[in-house]
């Protein structure tokens, strides 16, 4: 538990703003650009923009989580850290799960505080932002557990970089629908499979990613 710990703050420091992989700052600067960018779209139409901002919102989002992508595994892989984990006994679905929080923590509490000034960009009534700001509580664990999953896919694929965000938007159009669709419900219901969703997501990216890594080493 300590050495995995260990990896944890490593990979805190690595993700974190001021760290050398940093990435928290790019998808949040581009997620508050699609808020700005979308009243110039389709006009000062305030009753347009408060019907369709949350999910202009979501869409952000998902598009914000490719950015990341290709410093999440890779750099690790060159490296050899995962060869020299494997030889102390961590295994790689181990590590993939303790990346799958760090990566969530660099990027999901970001992109929830980012969502404040993004719903006054879009002009969403305040019940909006609070259905907006759970469905990405629930809804931001997945994103990270496919980003990492599709990171180890990757990791080994000298176009990964561009590969990985054709392939995380299709596996992430059910948070999108779920995340997106508890909007125009009004109800628990798109919330509640959001996270079920969610879940699913973050119980098989370990055994996905660790798997990935294993068949490129062999």
């Amino acid at each position: 538990m300590s050495a995995l710990l260990r990896i944890l703050q490593r990979d805190l420091a690595l993700l974190l703003p001021g760290g050398r992989r940093g990435g928290t700052l790019l998808p949040v600067l581009f997620f508050l650009s699609v808020a700005m960018l979308y009243p110039f779209a389709v006009g000062p139409d305030g009753p347009l923009l408060a019907r369709t901002g949350g999910g202009v919102i979501w869409v952000a989002a998902l598009l914000a989580a490719i950015l990341p992508l290709d410093r999440l595994v890779a750099p690790d892989v060159e490296q050899g850290f995962f060869d020299q984990w494997a030889l102390r006994g961590i295994s790689e679905e181990a590590v993939i799960a303790v990346r799958v929080v760090a990566h969530w923590l660099s990027f999901g509490p970001p992109l929830m505080l980012a969502a404040v000034p993004a719903a006054a960009l879009v002009g969403i009534s305040g019940a909006t932002l609070r259905t907006v700001e759970l469905g990405l509580l629930a809804g931001t664990p997945g994103l990270a557990a496919i980003g990492v999953t599709i990171a180890a896919l990757t990791a080994g694929l000298r176009t990964g970089a561009a590969l990985s965000g054709l392939l995380l938007i299709p596996l992430a159009v059910p948070l999108l629908v779920f995340g997106a669709g508890a909007l125009s419900t009004g109800g628990q219901s798109g919330l509640a499979l959001t996270a079920a969703f969610s879940l699913v997501l973050l119980a098989i990216a370990p055994f996905a990613g660790g798997a990935a890594l294993r068949a490129a080493r062999e």
